[in-house]
Parts: C-alpha cells; sequence; structure tokens
C-alpha cells in the first residue's frame, strides 16, 4: 500500500484480527480512484521503533513476514490490511508464522464484506409495524 490515505481507511474500517505475533487490520479489496477492477492482495507491513528499536530487527521481522505471506498455500484473498509484526516474529519457527498467518487471513470477518467499525454492520434496529392514522371519531367525520 502506498500513501496516508489508504493506510487510514483501513485503519479506520478495518476488522481486527490480534495473534500472538502480530495484529492484522484487514477491510475487502477495493480499486483506487481510476484503477482497473484486479482483485488481488495488498499489505502493508509496519514495524515501529517502539516495537523493535533496532533498524536490523525492524528489517529481518518485514523480511520474515513478507516471505511467509508470498509462500502461503492457497494464497492470500483479495483485502486490503495492514500488518503489525511483535517481536516474537524473529523467535518463532517459519512453519509457525505461515500457519497464523494463514489462520488469520482464513478467520478474517466478512469475507468480501466491510468489516470493523462503521456502516451498516450489525443487525438493524428493530422497528415496529406500519403507523396507522387512529380512527376518526364520529364528530370529526362531519367537519369539512
Amino acid at each position: 500500500m502506498t500513501g496516508d490515505r489508504e493506510f487510514r481507511r483501513v485503519r479506520q474500517h478495518g476488522a481486527v484480527v490480534r495473534d500472538r505475533l502480530f495484529t492484522l487490520r484487514v477491510t475487502d479489496y477495493r480499486p483506487r480512484y481510476g484503477e482497473v477492477w484486479r482483485p488481488r492482495a495488498t499489505i502493508g507491513i509496519v514495524v515501529p521503533k517502539k516495537t523493535l528499536s533496532r533498524a536490523v530487527d525492524r528489517n529481518r521481522a518485514r523480511r520474515r513476514v513478507r516471505e511467509a505471506l508470498r509462500t502461503l498455500p492457497g494464497g492470500l484473498p483479495p483485502c486490503r490490511a495492514i500488518l503489525l509484526p511483535n517481536p516474537a516474529v524473529l523467535k518463532v519457527p517459519f512453519p509457525e508464522l505461515q500457519a497464523a498467518l494463514a489462520r488469520a487471513f482464513a478467520g478474517t470477518p466478512g469475507k468480501g464484506k466491510r468489516g470493523g467499525r462503521g456502516g451498516n454492520s450489525g443487525p438493524s434496529p428493530r422497528v415496529p409495524g406500519p403507523v396507522t392514522p387512529p380512527a376518526p371519531t364520529p364528530a370529526e367525520e362531519g367537519r369539512p
């Protein structure tokens, strides 16, 4: 993903999936304005200095996650996502990282739908049946 606008949209409307290895925020795939409709996964990997202070560790975490996503069996669903790895990503065996990512993407709520806050994601409020006006009284019927 590129640009603050795309990241902001995913942060505001994305469904959150938390794991001990990472936090994933996912929304459905929608093309950018003027872009041809080609459903694909667009993922931004964000590793803040607060999580991993050394640049070597941040880059290594980014590379491990990117490779795990690239080699996922069955591929990735069309979506836009932000992935925030935790320090445990550096120590966990690679197949375990792949399994956790596969579980996260398989369990994303509302595949193909918009998740998270906003929109009409919840059940609609209960509305009583049609409202009918009260029947006119005999005194009111005679008035013009």
